[in-house]
């Protein structure tokens, strides 16, 4: 079994995977950073100084930022963290949408040979291009 193993982890899809894994964790990183530190600031500035990260609602009690309402327990809804959250994904989406879009594009499309058979008009079966007689029904091939 760990011969079996070895060789499951060894194929190419495995480690293309982990490769893409620890790549996607680390552009995660960015694109949190690009979301909270750079475009939400002015949207937030846009609509009134309001920042996202700081909007929520607390299911009891009252309580100023979340860090203080967390600090004494309270249940609260953070949907501003929420809608960063959907921001960063639209983000993620869109750069994985580029990334195969690049990649499609990149790939080669197999050369396509002529066909050397065709197909006889009288029996269907499959025949040479150079042959003047189909080798199933006999019939005389027109060139």
């Amino acid at each position: 079994m760990l011969k079996e193993f070895r060789e499951f982890i060894a194929r190419g899809n495995v480690i293309d995977l982990a490769v893409g894994l620890i790549i996607g964790v680390a552009f995660g990183k960015i694109v949190t950073s690009l979301v909270s530190d750079i475009i939400m600031p002015p949207i937030g500035l846009a609509l009134g100084s309001v920042d996202f990260a700081a909007l929520f609602v607390t299911l009891k009690g009252s309580y100023p930022t979340i860090a203080a309402a967390k600090a004494a327990g309270a249940p609260t809804i953070n949907y501003g963290l929420f809608i960063n959250s959907i921001i960063e994904f639209l983000i993620i989406a869109f750069a994985v949408f580029l990334l195969v879009k690049a990649v499609n594009r990149i790939k080669r499309k197999p050369d396509e040979k002529p066909a050397d058979t065709t197909e006889c008009a009288y029996c269907c079966s499959k025949i040479p291009i150079k042959a003047t007689r189909c080798p199933a029904c006999t019939s005389q091939l027109n060139p």
